[in-house]
């Protein structure tokens, strides 16, 4: 198999839904990839600014609350606390270098505030019921991301959208070439939110380890 098939195959991972929390966390990604479809359509670099607020959130619960029953049963989960807040920093950082790339929308800024405040609250109670479903959600969360910016790709591709500079702090961070502009900065992120996909989906499919 070439390097290229490979990478492709890694894209394009789906993990069907199984239990009664699996098709509860598909059929609510679902819900919200039609929202955010219908308000945002094509405009894709506002679209990452807006949801890449959200996507930091989950990494971050689930760390602080990790790190609490840490403390409570007196065990190490210092890998799993780790991989989570360095989750939601490389969101973080998704954030910061699309938010470069344009200028948010009063109505976006607001939109940000209510919808990060409703979901962190929304995702700490399904962390606290059952951090195996809310680690599926996530991991259906990256799927979509990962579709999205696969089209994000196509159309910088197809010229549709300009292929323009961006800024020295992500070339550094992704440690692109001085060359990098949108598409490969594109790319990178679309690698970040695959693996993300993949360590969520890994974590919900240890529910004994939660």
């Amino acid at each position: 198999m070439s390097t290229t098939q490979s990478i492709e195959r890694s894209i394009s991972v789906h993990h069907a839904p199984g239990s009664l929390g699996d098709r509860f966390a598909f059929a609510f990604c679902k819900l919200l990839r039609f929202g955010a479809d219908v308000f945002f359509q094509k405009r894709y670099i506002h679209r990452a600014v807006v949801l890449e607020t959200v996507a930091a959130v989950p990494g971050l619960v689930g760390a602080m609350l990790q790190h609490l029953r840490s403390l409570r049963v007196m065990r190490g989960r210092a890998d799993m606390v780790k991989a989570l807040m360095d989750e939601s920093e490389n969101e973080r950082m998704h954030l910061m270098a699309f938010v470069a790339l344009c200028k948010p929308s009063l109505f976006e800024r607001l939109l940000v505030l209510t919808v990060q405040g409703v979901f962190f609250n929304f995702f700490f109670v399904l962390y606290l019921v059952s951090p195996a479903t809310a680690h599926r959600l996530v991991g259906y969360f990256e799927e979509e991301a990962v579709v999205s910016y696969s089209r994000f790709l196509a159309e910088i591709e197809a010229g549709r959208i300009e292929n323009t500079e961006i800024p020295a702090f992500a070339r550094d961070y992704w440690q692109l070439g001085e060359d990098a502009r949108l598409r490969e900065l594109v790319m990178a992120v679309r690698h970040d939110e695959a693996e993300h996909r993949d360590v969520n989906h890994g974590f919900a499919n240890t529910p004994d380890a939660l």
